[in-house]
């Protein structure tokens, strides 16, 4: 198939799904909504770029002009910039006691664990107007009883490029190195132009949705490639509106994506929703949490294709009518590329719940919905 035909056949897909005579018109607004919200997310970045290199900066000129004589710091000027190097270098800095005797020599005092000695030490000694270090901690190997070494979170020290979050001058660095791959690609051929490609949309796709490699591409075992939150109000008694949500078989005849819920037994379901293209993708789940009219919490098997977790509560209102409260993150195959294919082809699982979510209370309150081209009503999904 060469160049024309897949050109033409984009351009035929993408003219069938704007002009669709049902759904034509919201989606060529929604897309017109997002290019405009987009494109002040790009301009909002490049201004806290330059917000963020101008600060760098004069970070840069701040320690050059230290190193170059004025080591002769106050003393309390001096202990708070070691207290704020401390707390990103042990788990319990407020048990570290820091002292200036002058001349830059700092006395180090306090409970300490074994492991995290060196570095402390190594980020005291890299403070600027810091000449000689005097330890006087009491290391400990383990936290013991000691008081002021209990709890805590381990504190690692990543490079920017391993941050989960990169700065906008990181992102916006990236994004130019992303556009160079992509010339670098016309201009070649063969292994060279497909490495620059491959190379340039994962740099593209890193600093534009600001995520760890291995959620951009569906890698690591985790379930929050995509997250949303959802709430609704439902003017029924929350002991009716969890009854329904309690039986899983129900969803398929008013969530649209989902084709088919078995009930497997011993709190398990096996799951099949509508993908991309219409193709069909199973997983099994199973309760993690269930308290009568108050909560459901699920999780996908290991071993599924699709990894999924959420939780839903049931809050009764003063008035009578119920609050749902929904929590969900899921990573479907290929991570968040995936989602975005997901999204290309008018399956995006987060408006569709949106949408399930409206059509769910317009058959509680009213008795009737429409989901998959037919009438659905209440007697027929058991309620009452």
């Amino acid at each position: 198939m060469n160049k024309t035909a897949i050109g033409g056949f984009m351009t035929g897909a993408a003219f069938m799904y704007f002009a669709d005579p049902n759904r034509g018109r919201r989606r060529r607004a929604l897309t017109r909504d997002k290019v405009i919200a987009g494109w002040h997310d790009v301009a909002n970045e490049f201004d806290k770029a330059q917000r963020d290199l101008r600060n760098r900066a004069r970070g840069v000129i701040s320690i050059a002009r230290s190193l170059s004589g004025r080591a002769d710091v106050d003393g309390p000027i001096l202990v708070d910039r070691i207290r704020s190097r401390i707390g990103r270098a042990v788990r319990h800095p407020h048990a570290i006691t820091v002292k200036a005797e002058g001349g830059g020599r700092i006395v180090l005092e306090g409970p300490v664990l074994e492991d995290e000695v060196e570095y402390l030490t190594k980020c005291v000694n890299s403070v600027p107007g810091v000449t000689h270090v005097v330890s006087r901690l009491e290391v400990h190997r383990e936290p013991g009883n000691v008081s002021s070494l209990q709890g805590g979170v381990p504190r690692r020290q990543y490079s920017e490029f391993a941050q989960q979050n990169w700065t906008p001058v990181l992102r916006v660095g990236a994004g130019a190195l992303a556009g160079a791959a992509f010339y670098t690609s016309f201009r070649n051929n063969g292994p060279l132009r497909w490495a620059a490609i491959a190379g340039g949309a994962s740099l593209l796709a890193r600093a534009v949705l600001n995520r760890p490699f291995r959620k951009i591409f569906g890698v690591g075992g985790g379930f929050d490639a995509v997250k949303f939150d959802k709430t609704i109000h439902i003017d029924a008694p929350v002991e009716e509106v969890f009854a329904y949500w309690a039986k899983f078989e129900n969803f398929p005849k008013f969530m649209t994506h989902l084709k088919e819920v078995r009930d497997l037994g011993n709190g398990r379901s096996h799951w099949v929703a509508a993908g991309p293209a219409g193709i069909s993708i199973p997983w099994d789940a199973e309760i993690t949490e269930q308290r009568t009219n108050e909560l459901l919490a699920w999780r996908s098997v290991p071993g599924s294709l699709v990894r999924t977790a959420g939780i839903v509560r049931f809050d009764k209102e003063a008035d009578g009518s119920t609050r749902i409260s929904l929590r969900m993150s899921y990573c479907p195959p290929a991570g968040v590329f995936g989602h975005a294919l997901a999204y290309l082809f008018g399956t995006d699982p987060r408006s569709e719940i949106d949408d399930d979510m409206v059509r769910l209370k317009s058959l509680i309150e009213a008795g009737k919905t429409r989901a998959h081209g037919i009438k659905v009503r209440r007697e027929e999904v058991g309620i009452a």
